[in-house]
């Protein structure tokens, strides 16, 4: 079976320019696409030797499909890729196993369920309890499944950026889909708020999160690379990422993308040689220079609004009093379900309605750890404290992955300005945890990646 994450990356990267083109033809070949990857990831779990691969492969690019799938809305039910990913992650848990290590994430997943008590008690009449619970508990369940299959599992850096290597492809097809379908940005922006019509029609918040993923990911690739043509690729797509990604105007997955970035940085320059920090210096340059120039192109495009929205201005230059754009007051309704309900909370799901009783607005919540003290209470402080603790006392005895703070960065942003609507944030938290080593390399074979940035000290 065709493996395709070998292929050169100029084939990954044409060939799913040319699917989204027959896609925007025939829509009805998203659907089909979809359901021949799943496909594709079965037989090639159930085939393959390397069963831990398979399932990390299958699962990072769904993460990264789907907000291209739900655009399009290609999926049989909203929440399907977290069901996958949790489907796939159970079957390498079945035929691999898991390390008994991971035991504080069985005891994250039990936290979960005095919330279902206490939401039985607590739902209105009219509502349903399973839709509800299946909803809010749908990420947090992803999470914890994905990262007692995660932890501590052996990964080398090769097959870890040969994952990251295809899981580009769903992202670049979101980003040419997005160049060809919308509306001449000049057209659609004519205020500071995040914009639909430049988000192809959906969430611009997860639409930015996606293009994001995709920023850093062929960031590392430029960064990380020698061939001049794979370089000059990566930074073309890095910068149509983070364009299209500013005029979604949803500020929160690009600022995430350039904390990831920052991240990865810092680690290689505490982690690698001094005349290695001084050779990536003009790649950080050219990089500089591109969205600095980037940025001059959409705030022409913009008529300048792009500037104003991250200065937190409206339309007319004034200084909005809510840097959050309502989240703040969506949180203080949640920490006051809090304090009314210290122990167990008010139950998994039950936050939009208690807000609606304060202010008369049927709303789910932006911010999982908001979400999680109304809900979950004191246990979910308990939960919140087990999933940022495990990973960096695990991170102190094992340094070969030099994206862990990235992936955490990722997922401890995403949560608190989009909640856990899509898998990825789950997903890239198991990345973290994974045991990255370095593969023994012959001598006289050739690597796409520079040697002295795959060893860690």
């Amino acid at each position: 079976m065709i493996k395709f994450e070998k292929l050169p990356y100029p084939f990954i990267i044409a060939g799913h320019i040319l699917i989204t083109i027959f896609m925007i033809a025939f829509p009805f070949l998203i659907k089909v696409f979809f359901y021949g990857a799943i496909i594709y990831f079965i037989l090639r779990l159930f085939t393959s030797a390397d069963k831990n691969m398979e399932v990390i492969l299958a699962c990072c690019y769904l993460s990264c499909l789907e907000v291209f799938l739900r655009m399009n809305s290609a999926l049989f039910f909203y929440e399907m890729i977290k069901y996958l990913v949790i489907a796939f992650m159970l079957a390498g848990i079945l035929l691999r196993g898991f390390s008994l290590k991971s035991i504080p994430f069985v005891f994250y997943l039990l936290l979960l369920v005095p919330s279902i008590v206490v939401a039985s008690q607590n739902i209105p009449i009219s509502e349903s309890l399973r839709k509800a619970v299946a909803f809010n508990l749908s990420g947090p369940v992803t999470l914890g499944i994905v990262a007692i299959y995660c932890f501590q599992r052996r990964i080398s850096t090769d097959r870890l950026d040969e994952i990251l290597k295809l899981s580009v492809g769903p992202i670049v097809m979101l980003m040419f889909y997005l160049f060809v379908v919308t509306p001449d940005i000049r057209d659609v922006i004519t205020d500071t708020a995040s914009n639909f019509a430049a988000s192809g029609g959906y969430g611009p918040n997860q639409v930015a999160t996606a293009l994001g993923i995709g920023m850093f990911i062929c960031f590392v690739r430029f960064l990380r690379i020698k061939n001049m043509w794979y370089n000059v690729m990566d930074i073309t797509l890095l910068l149509g990422m983070t364009y299209r990604g500013w005029v979604t105007f949803s500020r929160g997955g690009v600022i995430t993308a350039f904390l990831m970035i920052i991240a990865v940085i810092v680690t290689l320059f505490i982690l690698k040689r001094s005349e290695f920090r001084i050779s990536f210096l003009p790649k950080l340059a050219v990089i500089g220079l591109g969205l600095l120039l980037a940025w001059g192109f959409t705030s022409l495009v913009t008529n300048g609004l792009i500037d104003k929205r991250y200065a937190n201005e409206d339309a007319a230059g004034r200084a909005k009093s809510d840097l959050s754009t309502g989240r703040a007051k969506l949180i203080s309704i949640e920490i006051e379900a809090f304090l009314e309900n210290p122990i167990a909370g008010i139950g998994a799901g039950q936050v939009k309605y208690y807000r609606a009783k304060k202010d008369g607005i049927l709303a789910a919540s932006h911010n999982e750890t908001s979400r999680l003290l109304s809900e979950h209470g004191s246990i979910g402080i308990l939960s919140l404290l087990v999933l940022i603790f495990t990973p960096l006392i695990f991170r102190l005895s094992h340094k070969g992955n030099i994206y862990f703070y990235a992936f955490l960065i990722f997922w401890i942003a995403t949560i608190n300005h989009s909640a856990m609507r899509i898998a990825a944030p789950a997903f890239f938290y198991g990345l973290s945890l994974l045991y990255v080593f370095k593969p023994k390399v012959k001598k006289k074979q050739k690597t796409e990646l520079e040697s002295p940035i795959i060893a860690v000290a």
